[in-house]
């Protein structure tokens, strides 16, 4: 009912002049500017399939090569700071998938994957073996930790000088490798 009286309502205000428009502009007129449907003036034409694939390897004989590999400076972005964030990430959920993958599958291949068959296999190990492990899985995390903490204050727009990309790379480098010494020497 409400729905009803609404309706009606709508239609006989309508029909009433309305205060900002002036009765002497023709409704059509006014219909005719508030229009909604787009006209755009496209031609087509059917092509074979031939030809089809033939306006497509044209388009991409056209196409640039992407990334133009000629306009890096190779000092500037060859294994930077930002490449190691990512071969470090994927170490570490690599090492992380590897382990997972090898725990779910040790009971169906009479493997002994469990907390204390680790440990007392790593106890056995001598003390460089221990460190180099310890550090090889130190040192990734440590990096990706550190420099995920320079993006972040890149975020807040802090530090897009030359100057302190490269003060900052070298105290990433630097704190990585002490933290990950620390990690698996210092604990």
């Amino acid at each position: 009912m409400i729905a009803h009286r609404l309706g009606l309502a709508a239609v006989r205000s309508a029909t009433k002049p309305n205060v900002f428009f002036s009765q002497n502009i023709p409704r059509m007129v006014l219909a005719s500017a508030m229009s909604t449907s787009q006209a755009r003036p496209v031609s087509t034409q059917k092509l074979s399939w031939e030809e089809g694939q033939q306006v497509l390897v044209n388009q991409r004989l056209n196409r640039p090569v992407s990334p133009n590999l000629g306009i890096y400076k190779i000092e500037q972005t060859w294994f930077g700071a930002s490449a190691w964030t990512r071969i470090t990430g994927c170490v570490l959920s690599g090492t992380a998938y590897v382990y997972f993958t090898a725990y779910l599958v040790s009971p169906l291949l009479g493997l002994h994957v469990e907390s204390a068959a680790l440990a007392s296999g790593f106890a056995a190990l001598p003390f460089v073996v221990k460190g180099a492990i310890k550090f090889a899985l130190a040192f990734p995390f440590t990096f990706h930790f550190i420099n995920g903490i320079k993006h972040l204050v890149y975020d807040l727009g802090i530090g897009f000088a030359k100057s302190q990309i490269k003060r900052g790379e070298a105290a990433l480098w630097i704190s990585s490798f002490i933290g990950g010494g620390y990690l698996a020497f210092g604990l």
